[in-house]
């Protein structure tokens, strides 16, 4: 079925333009036109390249570590829809085996049922530093072993992340898993900067929330930020949520790195699309929610409350971007590294997944979420939530 969109402007991925009418056939661009003189009713807002998530642990009140199912990661997808994600990754934390091969099947299941949005898997562990492990249960960390690999190495997956801590995990089998179709990132790891190196060399190709729980950047020992800054070729995960990275240092690695290899994620725990504050549970350590801060009772952070639409302009605010480039990193840049060529940008023959996006109601130097289209079909919009 054909269906036109109509809008007042549009962001390609690469310019703003004004006024085009957007044509749409089985979830696909297939047509784009200059509508300056139309008198047709128009989209109020900007329409955008939905944006990717390459880490969202859960999101809606649900945890994929708590209910590895089909359901909750449909609920995810639906809160994380209202901020403009129409690509995500459900990401398991270190857990147990027997969960991970849960959350394998349910994202089996979603994929084959195209459940919308998702895109595959990301494994952040089990395979990490104890040293760096963040609120990663300590008890499930471990080394690999050939159950693991049979989960990493299934083709019914999508695409699959997995962040490991290349001090635990050898060369030989980075290559193993690259030449399974993983996309292996480096994280959660205290590694020196030679075995980061080699990690690379071995076919490893991202680093998991840059700056945190990786080994830092010192005048003698560059550690991993400082291989993943040199790295021209490697793409880094980046929280901007004001808590995680401070904005100068953001901005550092932003003149550092390439342009295009700094992704936006929001590492987004189950209050994100919740109006409450009410705490959550984490492999029995409760988890306390402040404003837009998570924190376990240990004190360290415990993922986000971020969205993507909010990472976008914070971006903004916080680091002095452009809105273009902002953007760029919440949909075009994951795209490119997910190797997803049909997502990222609003040309013909892309997939129709769309942000319309506004002035925000209470703050107009931020945008807001009207509406969100993925395969051509609107799965949120703001009149609809009222």
């Amino acid at each position: 079925m054909r269906q036109t969109l109509i809008a007042g402007g549009f962001f390609d991925g690469q310019q703003f333009h004004q006024d085009a009418v957007i044509s749409i056939e089985d979830g696909h661009i297939i047509a784009l036109d200059s509508v300056s003189n139309a008198k047709e009713v128009r989209l109020q807002g900007t329409l955008v390249p939905g944006f990717v998530d390459v880490q969202v642990n859960g999101g809606g009140g649900a945890l994929f570590n708590s209910a590895p199912t089909l359901e909750c990661i449909e609920t995810i997808g639906r809160a994380h829809a209202q901020f403009g994600t129409t690509g995500f990754l459900p990401t398991l934390i270190t857990d147990k085996v027997e969960v991970m091969a849960q959350a394998a099947d349910a994202v089996a299941e979603a994929i084959k049922l195209q459940s919308a949005g998702v895109l595959g898997i990301h494994f952040e562990g089990p395979h990490l530093s104890v040293p760096k492990k963040g609120v990663h249960p300590q008890s499930f960390i471990r080394s690999i072993s050939d159950e693991e690999l049979a989960i990493f190495s299934r083709q019914d997956l999508g695409i699959k992340v997995v962040t490991l801590a290349p001090e635990n995990v050898s060369v030989e089998v980075i290559k193993t898993l690259v030449a399974n179709d993983v996309k292996v990132c480096l994280g959660h790891s205290n590694a020196d900067y030679d075995t980061v190196l080699a990690a690379l060399n071995a076919g490893a190709n991202g680093f998991t929330h840059l700056f945190n729980a990786m080994s830092g950047f010192g005048s003698r020992e560059p550690g991993m930020v400082g291989a993943a800054l040199e790295s021209d070729a490697a793409w880094c995960g980046l929280i901007v949520d004001g808590h995680h990275v401070h904005s100068a240092t953001a901005k550092v690695a932003l003149k550092a790195k390439p342009q295009g290899k700094i992704m936006l994620v929001t590492d987004a725990m189950p209050p994100v699309g919740l109006d409450d504050d009410a705490s959550f549970e984490l492999f029995g350590t409760e988890v306390i929610r402040q404003g837009d801060r998570l924190n376990a009772k240990s004190g360290e952070l415990a993922g986000c409350v971020l969205d993507m639409v909010g990472a976008v302009n914070n971006s903004v605010s916080m680091l002095g971007l452009s809105y273009e480039e902002a953007l760029r990193m919440a949909s075009l840049y994951p795209a490119q590294y997910l190797q997803q060529a049909k997502l990222g940008t609003i040309a013909v023959g892309q997939r129709a997944d769309l942000v319309l996006l506004a002035a925000n109601a209470n703050d107009n130097s931020r945008y807001q979420v009207n509406q969100t289209y993925i395969n051509g079909d609107v799965v949120f919009s703001r009149c609809d939530k009222g």
